[in-house]
Order: C-alpha cells, then sequence, then structure tokens
C-alpha cells in the first residue's frame, strides 16, 4: 500500500508509530506495529554505532550474547539506506549460533524456517535487509499494518527530533503518535497537541516465560520470544501486552 491509497483509505482516527529500523528487534517494537494504523520507518536517518540498528541479544548457555550484522565501514553521516553489509557476513553460520542457542527450545522448529528465510538473504543494502526481516516477522504474526519507508512520502527531511516527528505526522494526516516510552524525555504532548495530534507513550508489559530453566531474561530479540513462546498465544497478547501513557 502506498502513500496515496493510505490518503485515499484513511479512517478519521490515524494512529502512526515511527522508528529506525533494528536487527531482530524486542518484543516491544512488535507491539507498536500492531497498536498503530502506519508505521514508518526511517530510512534518511544517520547510522549510530551506539543503538541497536545492526544488532540485538540472543540467549545462549544461560546468558545474554550479542549478535550482530557486520557492515562496511563508512562516513558517520552516512544515512541507513546507504550503509552496507559487509562481505564477510555469514548468514548461516549466523543461523546456525541461534541453531546451537535455542535447538531444545520448544518451538524451535516453528521458527526454524522464518530464521533461515531471514538470514539466507543476499541483500547487502543494510536497510532493505532489515525493512524485510521486520515485514517476515510480523507476517509470521499475521501484523498486518501499513509499513512505509520515510522516503517514499516526506515532506521535510531535514528537520530533526520531534519537528520531523510531528511533520511526518501531518504528511499522514495523523491524529495520534505513539512512540515507545523510552522517548518519554524527547517529546511535548502540549507541541504535538498544538497540531492536533495526540502523543501517547507505550509502556510494553514484558512477557515473563520460561526460558531453559534459569533465571528469566528479558528484552532480549524477539527471536527468544518466538522460541519460548506459541504464535497464537504471541498473536493474542499482542493488543493487550502494553498500556498507552
Amino acid at each position: 500500500m502506498n502513500h496515496n491509497e493510505l490518503k485515499i483509505t484513511r479512517r478519521t482516527d490515524v494512529k502512526v508509530g515511527i522508528m529506525q529500523p533494528y536487527f531482530l528487534p524486542y518484543v516491544g517494537y512488535f507491539q507498536l506495529i500492531s497498536a498503530v494504523d502506519i508505521f514508518v520507518l526511517y530510512d534518511n536517518i544517520k547510522y549510530t554505532k551506539k543503538g541497536w540498528i545492526n544488532r540485538n541479544r540472543m540467549l545462549r548457555n544461560n546468558q545474554e550474547v550479542i549478535f550482530s550484522l557486520p557492515l562496511k565501514n563508512a562516513s558517520d553521516q552516512t544515512y541507513i539506506a546507504d550503509r552496507l553489509i559487509s562481505d564477510e557476513f555469514d548468514g548461516q553460520k549466523l543461523y546456525r549460533q541461534f541453531e546451537a542457542a535455542y535447538k531444545k527450545a520448544p518451538y524451535f522448529s516453528a521458527v526454524q524456517p522464518l530464521l533461515q528465510e531471514i538470514l539466507s538473504s543476499k541483500e547487502k543494502k543494510l536497510f532493505q535487509f532489515l525493512s524485510a526481516s521486520i515485514k517476515i516477522i510480523c507476517r509470521y504474526l499475521e501484523i498486518s499494518t501499513p509499513i512505509l519507508t520515510s522516503s517514499d512520502f516526506e515532506s521535510q527531511p531535514q528537520l530533526s527530533s520531534q519537528d520531523r516527528v510531528i511533520s511526518i505526522c501531518k504528511d499522514l494526516q495523523a491524529t495520534q503518535y505513539i512512540n515507545p516510552i523510552g522517548g518519554i524525555a524527547l517529546y511535548s504532548k502540549v507541541a504535538f497537541m498544538e497540531q492536533g495530534i495526540a502523543l501517547h507513550f507505550l509502556q510494553s508489559r514484558y512477557p515473563s516465560y520460561t526460558q531453559f530453566g534459569a533465571d528469566f531474561l528479558p528484552w532480549l530479540s524477539i527471536i527468544d520470544v518466538l522460541m519460548f513462546n506459541s504464535r497464537d498465544s504471541l498473536m493474542s497478547q499482542l493488543p493487550t501486552g502494553f498500556e498507552l501513557i
């Protein structure tokens, strides 16, 4: 669905979420996608080494372990859309790491094809790889929210921070903007309301579940959640596993 089609079919109350793409992000990312009517992925934004764009955490031997997508060297000013995955990246090697970590998990056989589809991709553009992986997981969880790319429609990409979010919301004729709770200090409800947009923050109620019998480690990649929870149970939790503040 493109931007023009969205304008034709839009409802009177439109909830929008906007995020950078992340590599197999935590469950709250997908709660946000399911909570909005339109989800926007930034591609024309600078890559940051300190974030979770190309890395995340899995559970291995009852400890959290970082996994990542190695990238080709580039300027710190380079947009995510222009970053490239290193030729040294071996998707099957990473798949085998997941296999070793989770082969005894109750839903490994159900998640295995999904992981194989994501990690067998030959895509070298970081944004395209991440966007595809997010959409694959949404498909698995039957999340039907349209996912747009910011550069396809954004009218004022030169703006920054709050002003840029408000501009995108206005481009999409949003009546509500929902942001993860981590951004509560970044955005003003008054500033959004002055533009006719209600601002809410999504506080995820992280599902506690049995991993391998050790102490529970939360906030790992969505892959960890999928390995220990049935798809049906996750799909039922997506609409209720958070509160809006």
